[in-house]
């Protein structure tokens, strides 16, 4: 990698980009271009200004409407009642009616409504045709002069509407604006409820639409349920198929019926048979008889009443009474004689029983044979009851379908009219008339016009400093210190200083000073406000010395840091025996030239600040250089045509330079300050030559290694 790799990259112009930039050296060239920046930023305000006092004034009114469902839950049909969320509101739905809002026809209507055609401000054509506007029509570069009335209303109405909707809300505000303030309101109102009028309206036109619908239909399904009616009772009185009480057919019931008999005469034999059985189990073992239908018969219980008292008189006479005493023996008898009848009938009872069980019997019998006559002509009849419950459900399908056209028939019915047909959307807030025009913004125009043009000059300014374009950034005294009223060229800057120094060491000494000598000496000061004075910048300087012994380190850094205070200044060491640049620099251990040559660092690396004052530093670096071969080399030439272009002022610190390497420093360096140090007027004019022949323009002789006063400097001369 080359030097020149390391070095910062340049933009299109060569301008030196890796650099640091200096906030203050960017603050002096917008306050010296200050009136290239100020006289058009004025000049756009006045212009504003005035163009707004003459732009007629527009006067905004806004009107709000909240889409909702406005269904009433007592006027819904009964199965829609438990339906809360019956009409829900999304995004797209309000979205769908800012559109509505929007069309064409409502447009027409509010146009037709307020007469809106007959006023200039929507028709400018009733005032006549402008000469801009027919001509670009007749350049075919507008349509306005072929529009009809109606289209340019509506484009203008248009131009004055805004429909949008609240972000996360069902609400759309209408906004117009117009130049009369009243006339805004009221448009804008006006299009609010023409759309709920549109919105009722089109409600109405939906339940008149189904009303007519199912009204036709009502007639045809009447029809259809009377045929389907009479089908069914044709059918069922050809099939005998007779409907009797609980809706079912004879046949139905008939068996339903014999099954009935069927079951109560098993019971009754059953039941007879049981108590036959219980009485001739108790007559055959001797128990006593105690069945209830043996108890109940009226005989057997007047039996059991004499027995009971003539078991009582048996007792009673016993008490007195031997067993074989007749007395004894005939109640005795009798009593005997009672039990045996009350046997008999119960054997006369057991053989009713048994009677009954046989005629319970023959009646089972009986209705079997019944039940199963009708079981088999009920099982012939099946195929026409299934035909019939076939066209029973048609007919009953058809009625129901009739019932439900009915109902909602009479549902649109109610709903054809006006108060229950309500849109779904109110207007929530009404325009009102305001006094305070909406447009033009006056204040606001002319500040944001007056900013804009500002900080374009602003930049405009910053841009031709930063790019280096000719004669965009003059030396920073040039404004602070002008010493003329025209700039100094670089020629008379050594007439200057030749003529100052003069001055100063004739008042000295009370005399004229001889000039004997090629080139006058002078202060540092005297040198860095000679430098401020030009209007030439990017000036390269080179201080060095024609003998060892001078400090030329100090006598650069301080006449670049007497440079730094007005502009940007950078010193570079290209004597590795001083180290006084390095001891400045805010980071004495930073690499410098040296590595900056082996291509072990770049200007990020090597470019550092002065602890005193605002000069950039790079200082020799800790290995040995070649002054020579750094003069010389290409890719460092480029590196200080780059800083040439960064930085106003380019000093470098070339020490005891060798006769080899000024011709190459006078080709980077343009100017050269001679440190003589104590050397006569001949061996400083012979120096001063031979930096001449260098190709040095400029060079200025400063005497003593301190520079210290102007008297050494005179004395040495």
């Amino acid at each position: 990698m080359s030097v020149a790799s390391q070095s910062p990259p340049l933009s299109s112009r060569g301008r030196f980009v890796e650099a640091e930039l200096d906030l203050s050296a960017l603050g002096a060239a917008l306050w010296r271009k200050k009136w290239n920046i100020l006289r058009p930023t004025i000049g756009i305000a006045l212009l504003t200004f005035v163009i707004v006092q003459l732009i007629a004034p527009r006067y905004l009114s806004e009107s709000r409407v909240l889409i909702e469902s406005r269904d009433n839950i007592f006027l819904r049909p009964e199965v829609d009642k438990d339906i809360i969320d019956r009409n829900q509101v999304d995004e797209q739905a309000v979205t769908s009616q800012a559109q509505l809002i929007l069309s064409r026809d409502l447009a027409s209507e509010v146009i037709d409504k307020l007469k809106l055609g007959e006023l200039p401000e929507f028709d400018p054509a009733l005032n006549g045709l402008s000469p801009v506007r027919a001509i670009l029509g007749a350049l075919g570069l507008s349509r306005y002069p072929n529009m009809t009335p109606e289209e340019r209303v509506l484009e203008s109405y248009y131009d004055k509407l805004t429909v949008s909707p609240v972000e996360k809300s069902r609400v759309i505000t209408i906004d117009f604006v117009s130049e009369d303030p009243e006339l805004a309101a009221r448009v804008a109102n006006t299009i609010a409820e023409a759309y709920l009028e549109r919105q009722r309206a089109s409600k109405q036109d939906q339940a008149r639409a189904a009303g007519q619908w199912l009204s036709g239909e009502i007639d045809s399904m009447r029809r259809k349920v009377a045929d389907a009616e009479a089908k069914v009772e044709a059918f069922r009185a050809k099939s005998n198929l007779l409907v009797g009480t609980n809706n079912t057919t004879l046949t139905a019931q008939q068996l339903g019926d014999f099954n009935t008999q069927l079951a109560a005469a098993r019971a009754q034999k059953a039941d007879a048979e049981a108590k036959a059985k219980l009485i001739r189990e108790m007559l055959r073992s001797g128990q006593p008889i105690e069945s209830s239908d043996i108890l109940n018969s009226e005989l057997i219980r007047r039996l059991s009443e004499q027995r009971v008292t003539l078991r009582a008189q048996l007792a009673e006479q016993s008490s007195s009474l031997l067993d074989n005493h007749p007395r004894i023996k005939e109640l005795r008898a009798q009593i005997a004689d009672l039990d045996h009848q009350i046997r008999n009938e119960a054997e006369i009872i057991a053989r009713s029983l048994e009677n009954d069980a046989k005629l319970a019997s023959a009646r089972v019998d009986s209705q079997i044979a019944s039940l199963d006559q009708l079981k088999s002509q009920a099982a012939t009849s099946n195929e026409q009851d299934v035909q019939l419950r076939a066209l029973e459900r048609d007919a009953k399908s058809q009625r129901d379908l009739l019932e439900s056209y009915l109902a909602k028939y009479r549902e649109a019915t109610a709903r054809d009219t006006v108060n229950s047909s309500p849109a779904d959307a109110r207007v929530i807030s009404r325009a009102t008339v305001s006094n305070i025009p909406a447009y033009p913004k006056k204040l606001p125009t002319v500040l944001i016009a007056m900013i804009t043009t500002l900080v374009l000059s602003a930049g405009f300014v910053l841009t031709k400093a930063l790019l280096g374009a000719p004669g965009s950034v003059a030396p920073p005294q040039a404004v602070r210190r002008p010493a003329t009223a025209q700039s100094i060229s670089r020629p008379a800057m050594a007439d200057l200083l030749m003529s100052r120094i003069a001055a100063l060491v004739g008042k000295q000494r009370g005399r004229e000073v001889v000039q004997a000598v090629a080139a006058p000496a002078a202060t540092i000061e005297d040198i860095a406000d000679g430098f401020r004075h030009c209007d030439t910048t990017a000036a390269r300087i080179a201080v060095l010395s024609v003998a060892g012994g001078l400090d030329c380190g100090k006598a650069a850094l301080k006449l670049a840091r007497a440079l730094a205070e007005d502009a940007r200044v950078v010193l570079i060491g290209l004597d590795p025996m001083d180290d006084t640049i390095g001891a400045a620099s805010s980071d004495p251990s930073a690499s410098g030239l040296a590595e900056l040559a082996d291509r072990t660092a770049s200007f990020r690396n090597v470019i550092t600040r002065d602890m005193q004052s605002g000069l950039h530093i790079i200082s020799s670096g800790h290995g040995p250089i070649d002054q020579q071969a750094i003069l010389l080399s290409p890719a460092m030439r480029v590196s200080f045509d780059a800083l040439a272009r960064s930085y106003d002022h380019v000093i470098f610190d070339a020490g005891p330079i060798a006769a080899a390497a000024l011709e190459p420093l006078g080709r980077v360096a343009s100017r050269a300050i001679l440190l003589v140090g104590t050397l006569g007027k001949a061996a400083t004019s012979s120096a001063r030559e031979r930096l001449r022949t260098a190709g040095f323009e400029d060079v200025t002789i400063l005497a003593g290694g301190r520079a210290d006063s102007v008297a050494e400097t005179a004395a040495a001369a």
